[in-house]
């Protein structure tokens, strides 16, 4: 593919904005052209941009493509011919999401160094061992390894020694002794654990067992602070006058959004519907009539109960496919018989059928290209195709199964079709919560009774 345009620098020297259509270069649309990351014919859009290092004219490359079980990102490259300077970066392709996410590694291997990492521009990353800390917005976004996360953080120390040893060798000596640490956590000299605290909810280190659980990865949503949201530039909503309740109930209200597979103009409906035996949830449908890209989500209508809940369905007819099913953010799906576990957040909140949301997980576990394509490993690649197989013996009735659904805000729903009788196939439980779930939904700092108590005095 040819280069398209002649830009200015942009940040970094690499990686700038391609002339507007009316400066006489191309339209924005024709760099953003909608690129599948199973398309493999595809080729990154080239633009003639300037280095930042001797002033001349390179090449910047980027590519629209997805990482596996994350999403999509573009990746930009920068190349100058004639003094070799180079830079590589990221950016997602999306938009903030609706909480934070930290994952927090223990690296115990090797094995571990190469793990896969994207970290965002507005990501901390951390080593509590060292005492060490990237700031946000200290670094660009990068995709890269564990290794290549700390080789940066050593390349970009040593990269002003010469003039600390000069001007400040106290400093200059504390950092070098620093550098060795640095490079000692390289060769795994003995067990670390880096933090990636992501406010954007945009970072990502990978799990090499996907799509079984990792037990050396921790991921944790949260949701942001105002002194996060104010960073990342997020504005608090002005609040809308409340509709009558009834008229809630028996309309369907529409909001004009972006798609998120091609950005179009689209709309969004939402409704508030109750479900029977359990209780009123608000569905929000997107449709994109450019695309046809169509998806649903679905937001509990009430507060947070009292117990958590665990649903656990065995499995025994292809008809148990057709049963409702309500998966709430906050809810947790088991299969033990295929040793899968899809964590919290993962899908979203969903109103479908017990074959639908299979379906779904299907599609998230094995339509990855870095899983199908010449990147995969043969041993991952059979492995997720073993579990595609007896996922599709479940659909079909083919293999009894337990199907468990654990939510502990209690939010989650599966259609008992004895209703009112009790399901002799199906057990449903209530637990109390502990205070590690209480955390995570944010109930622990949460005061509802004698909160004006403490209070300054008003003057």
């Amino acid at each position: 593919m040819s280069a398209i345009g002649t830009v200015g620098p942009g940040p970094m020297g690499g990686t700038s904005a391609p002339s507007s259509a009316t400066d006489g270069g191309p339209a924005r649309g024709n760099l953003f052209r909608p690129i599948s990351a199973e398309d493999e014919e595809q080729q990154p859009t080239e633009i003639e941009s300037l280095c930042m290092n001797c002033y001349r004219n390179g090449m910047t490359r980027i590519l629209l493509t997805k990482i596996p079980f994350f999403r999509e990102i573009i990746v930009s490259s920068f190349s100058c011919e004639h003094c070799d300077w180079n830079n590589t970066e990221i950016q997602s392709a999306g938009r903030i999401q609706d909480q934070g996410v930290r994952y927090t590694l223990t690296v115990q291997a090797q094995e571990d160094m190469n793990r896969e990492v994207v970290k965002t521009d507005s990501a901390t990353a951390r080593i509590p061992e060292l005492d060490f800390e990237i700031p946000a917005f200290s670094q660009k976004g990068a995709l890269t390894t564990v290794e290549g996360l700390i080789s940066r953080a050593i390349s970009d120390l040593e990269q002003d020694q010469p003039t600390r040893r000069a001007n400040e060798e106290t400093i200059a000596e504390r950092i070098d002794e620093f550098i060795v640490k640095l490079k000692e956590l390289k060769q795994v000299a003995y067990p670390f654990t880096l933090i990636i605290d992501d406010p954007s909810g945009n970072s990502f280190v990978e799990n090499p067992f996907a799509p079984q659980k990792d037990d050396a990865l921790v991921i944790t949503h949260y949701n942001r602070t105002s002194k996060q949201e104010e960073m990342l530039g997020l504005q608090a909503g002005v609040p809308e006058e409340k509709p009558e309740e009834d008229d809630l109930r028996n309309e369907v209200l529409q909001f004009n959004t972006n798609c998120p597979e091609c950005n179009a103009p689209a709309q969004t409906n939402m409704k508030l519907v109750q479900i029977p035996h359990f209780k009123e949830v608000i569905i929000m449908a997107t449709n994109c009539e450019n695309c046809g890209h169509r998806t649903n989500e679905v937001k509990s209508g009430g507060a947070v109960e009292p117990f958590g809940t665990r649903i656990t369905l065995h499995i025994t007819d292809s008809s148990d496919m057709t049963r409702d099913l309500l998966k709430s953010e906050t809810c947790s799906v088991e299969i033990p018989e295929l040793e899968f576990e899809l964590g919290m957040a993962v899908l979203g909140g969903k109103f479908t059928t017990l074959e639908g949301l299979l379906k779904d997980i299907r599609e998230l576990v094995t339509k990855n290209p870095f899983t199908l394509g010449d990147s995969s490993s043969p041993g991952r690649a059979m492995k997720l195709q073993e579990f595609s197989q007896k996922l599709d013996q479940i659909i079909e009735g083919k293999k009894k199964a337990h199907f468990i659904m654990d939510d502990p805000a209690g939010n989650s729903y599966l259609q008992n079709v004895y209703a009112p009788e009790d399901d002799p196939e199906m057990k449903v439980e209530h637990y109390k919560r502990s205070f590690d779930q209480n955390e995570a939904l944010g109930l622990n700092d949460m005061k509802t009774e004698g909160y004006e108590t403490g209070l300054a005095p008003q003057r």
